[in-house]
Protein backbone atom coordinates (compact mmCIF):
# COMPACT_ATOMS: atom_id res chain seq x y z
CA UNK A 1 0.00 0.00 0.00
CA UNK A 2 1.43 3.23 -0.77
CA UNK A 3 1.16 6.39 0.87
CA UNK A 4 -0.91 9.36 -0.67
CA UNK A 5 1.73 12.06 -1.59
CA UNK A 6 1.16 14.92 0.57
CA UNK A 7 0.09 17.93 -0.69
CA UNK A 8 2.22 20.34 -2.30
CA UNK A 9 2.54 23.85 -0.62
CA UNK A 10 2.19 26.94 -2.32
CA UNK A 11 5.28 29.15 -0.76
CA UNK A 12 3.89 32.41 -2.73
CA UNK A 13 6.43 32.59 -5.12
CA UNK A 14 4.62 33.71 -8.20
CA UNK A 15 2.50 35.71 -5.78
CA UNK A 16 5.59 37.16 -4.40
CA UNK A 17 6.61 38.29 -7.46
CA UNK A 18 3.36 39.54 -8.73
CA UNK A 19 3.33 41.77 -5.48
CA UNK A 20 6.77 43.26 -6.02
CA UNK A 21 6.25 43.79 -9.48
CA UNK A 22 3.30 45.67 -8.95
CA UNK A 23 4.46 47.59 -5.37
CA UNK A 24 7.43 48.97 -8.60
CA UNK A 25 4.79 50.17 -10.97
CA UNK A 26 2.81 51.98 -8.34
CA UNK A 27 6.37 53.65 -7.20
CA UNK A 28 7.64 54.36 -10.38
CA UNK A 29 4.00 55.88 -11.51
CA UNK A 30 3.98 57.90 -8.60
CA UNK A 31 7.49 59.52 -8.53
CA UNK A 32 6.44 60.24 -12.47
CA UNK A 33 3.05 61.43 -12.22
CA UNK A 34 1.63 61.76 -8.84
CA UNK A 35 -0.54 60.04 -6.87
CA UNK A 36 -3.97 61.41 -7.96
CA UNK A 37 -2.94 60.17 -11.88
CA UNK A 38 -2.37 55.87 -10.50
CA UNK A 39 -4.80 53.59 -12.32
CA UNK A 40 -5.19 49.97 -11.53
CA UNK A 41 -5.18 50.02 -15.40
CA UNK A 42 -1.67 51.70 -15.77
CA UNK A 43 -0.03 49.78 -12.55
CA UNK A 44 -1.19 46.50 -14.25
CA UNK A 45 0.39 47.38 -17.81
CA UNK A 46 3.59 48.61 -16.25
CA UNK A 47 3.88 45.60 -13.71
CA UNK A 48 2.84 43.05 -16.66
CA UNK A 49 -0.01 41.55 -14.02
CA UNK A 50 -3.99 41.46 -15.34
CA UNK A 51 -5.69 44.46 -14.34
CA UNK A 52 -8.00 42.25 -12.42
CA UNK A 53 -5.92 40.37 -10.19
CA UNK A 54 -5.26 44.32 -8.84
CA UNK A 55 -8.47 44.68 -8.46
CA UNK A 56 -9.72 41.39 -6.33
CA UNK A 57 -6.88 42.26 -4.03
CA UNK A 58 -7.74 46.03 -3.59
CA UNK A 59 -10.70 47.09 -5.47
CA UNK A 60 -9.19 50.26 -5.85
CA UNK A 61 -6.62 52.02 -6.49
CA UNK A 62 -6.54 54.31 -3.54
CA UNK A 63 -7.28 51.42 -1.86
CA UNK A 64 -4.06 49.61 -3.27
CA UNK A 65 -2.10 53.26 -2.05
CA UNK A 66 -2.80 53.40 1.09
CA UNK A 67 -1.61 49.60 1.41
CA UNK A 68 1.82 49.87 -0.35
CA UNK A 69 2.39 53.67 1.70
CA UNK A 70 1.74 51.36 4.77
CA UNK A 71 3.95 48.80 3.88
CA UNK A 72 6.67 50.83 2.88
CA UNK A 73 7.63 52.08 6.37
CA UNK A 74 6.96 48.03 7.92
CA UNK A 75 4.83 48.82 10.70
CA UNK A 76 7.02 45.59 12.46
CA UNK A 77 10.32 46.65 12.20
CA UNK A 78 12.04 46.49 15.45
CA UNK A 79 11.84 50.12 17.30
CA UNK A 80 15.30 51.15 18.63
CA UNK A 81 15.25 50.16 22.76
CA UNK A 82 18.74 51.34 23.98
CA UNK A 83 17.23 52.33 27.49
CA UNK A 84 17.65 56.03 26.72
CA UNK A 85 13.96 56.97 25.80
CA UNK A 86 15.11 60.54 24.29
CA UNK A 87 17.82 59.04 22.15
CA UNK A 88 14.96 56.33 20.78
CA UNK A 89 12.62 58.69 20.29
CA UNK A 90 15.29 61.12 18.21
CA UNK A 91 16.48 57.62 16.10
CA UNK A 92 12.57 57.43 15.41
CA UNK A 93 11.84 60.82 14.31
CA UNK A 94 14.99 60.25 12.29
CA UNK A 95 14.51 57.53 10.55
CA UNK A 96 10.71 58.81 9.85
CA UNK A 97 12.09 61.59 8.37
CA UNK A 98 14.60 60.28 6.39
CA UNK A 99 12.10 57.78 4.97
CA UNK A 100 9.59 60.58 4.25
CA UNK A 101 12.16 62.84 2.52
CA UNK A 102 12.27 60.68 -0.55
CA UNK A 103 9.49 61.88 -2.46
CA UNK A 104 8.10 58.55 -3.75
CA UNK A 105 7.27 57.71 0.20
CA UNK A 106 6.09 61.38 0.63
CA UNK A 107 3.51 60.73 -2.47
CA UNK A 108 2.56 57.00 -0.94
CA UNK A 109 1.75 59.31 1.88
CA UNK A 110 -0.35 61.79 0.69
CA UNK A 111 -1.92 59.37 -1.51
CA UNK A 112 -2.83 57.07 1.55
CA UNK A 113 -3.62 60.13 3.62
CA UNK A 114 -6.24 60.83 0.73
CA UNK A 115 -7.44 57.34 -0.05
CA UNK A 116 -8.11 56.93 3.76
CA UNK A 117 -10.49 60.09 3.34
CA UNK A 118 -12.18 60.71 7.21
CA UNK A 119 -10.76 57.88 8.54
CA UNK A 120 -7.56 57.10 10.01
CA UNK A 121 -5.15 55.91 7.34
CA UNK A 122 -2.82 52.68 7.91
CA UNK A 123 0.15 54.64 8.01
CA UNK A 124 -0.96 56.80 10.94
CA UNK A 125 -2.50 53.39 12.61
CA UNK A 126 0.99 52.23 12.66
CA UNK A 127 2.51 55.20 14.02
CA UNK A 128 0.29 55.56 16.65
CA UNK A 129 0.37 51.75 17.82
CA UNK A 130 4.32 52.85 17.72
CA UNK A 131 4.35 55.93 19.39
CA UNK A 132 2.34 54.03 22.44
CA UNK A 133 5.04 51.39 22.46
CA UNK A 134 7.46 54.45 23.32
CA UNK A 135 5.10 56.31 25.96
CA UNK A 136 4.60 52.79 27.33
CA UNK A 137 8.15 52.37 28.31
CA UNK A 138 9.78 52.62 31.67
CA UNK A 139 9.85 55.99 33.23
CA UNK A 140 8.00 57.87 30.34
CA UNK A 141 5.51 60.67 31.13
CA UNK A 142 3.96 61.03 28.04
CA UNK A 143 1.31 59.76 26.37
CA UNK A 144 1.27 58.11 22.93
CA UNK A 145 -0.52 61.40 21.78
CA UNK A 146 1.91 63.76 22.66
CA UNK A 147 4.26 61.91 20.80
CA UNK A 148 2.45 62.35 17.85
CA UNK A 149 1.31 65.56 18.38
CA UNK A 150 4.80 67.03 19.02
CA UNK A 151 7.01 64.28 17.23
CA UNK A 152 5.04 63.14 13.95
CA UNK A 153 2.86 65.60 13.20
CA UNK A 154 5.36 68.99 12.20
CA UNK A 155 7.04 65.94 10.45
CA UNK A 156 3.98 64.77 8.81
CA UNK A 157 2.40 68.50 7.96
CA UNK A 158 6.12 69.46 6.22
CA UNK A 159 5.89 65.94 4.14
CA UNK A 160 2.41 66.99 2.85
CA UNK A 161 2.77 71.24 2.68
CA UNK A 162 6.58 72.00 3.23
CA UNK A 163 8.40 69.08 1.48
CA UNK A 164 11.16 71.04 0.96
CA UNK A 165 11.54 71.75 4.53
CA UNK A 166 12.17 68.09 5.52
CA UNK A 167 16.45 68.52 5.65
CA UNK A 168 16.32 71.36 8.04
CA UNK A 169 13.88 69.45 10.70
CA UNK A 170 15.89 68.25 13.47
CA UNK A 171 14.85 64.74 15.11
CA UNK A 172 15.99 65.89 18.84
CA UNK A 173 14.45 69.63 18.89
CA UNK A 174 11.34 67.48 17.89
CA UNK A 175 11.67 64.94 20.77
CA UNK A 176 12.70 67.84 23.16
CA UNK A 177 9.35 69.01 23.07
CA UNK A 178 8.14 66.96 25.05
CA UNK A 179 10.10 68.28 27.72
CA UNK A 180 10.91 67.37 30.97
CA UNK A 181 8.41 64.40 30.19
CA UNK A 182 11.41 62.37 29.48
CA UNK A 183 13.50 60.69 31.73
Amino acid sequence: MSAEPSPRRRTGGRSAVVLTSIRKAVEELIAEQGSDAVTIPMVAERAGVNHSSIYRRWGDARTMINDLATYRLDPDRPLADTGDVRADLATWAQELLDHYGLPVNAALLRGGAAAAGEGESDCLRDRRAEAAAFAARPGAAFSGDDVIDKVVAPIIYRVIFLPWTLPDVDARSLVDQLGDRLN
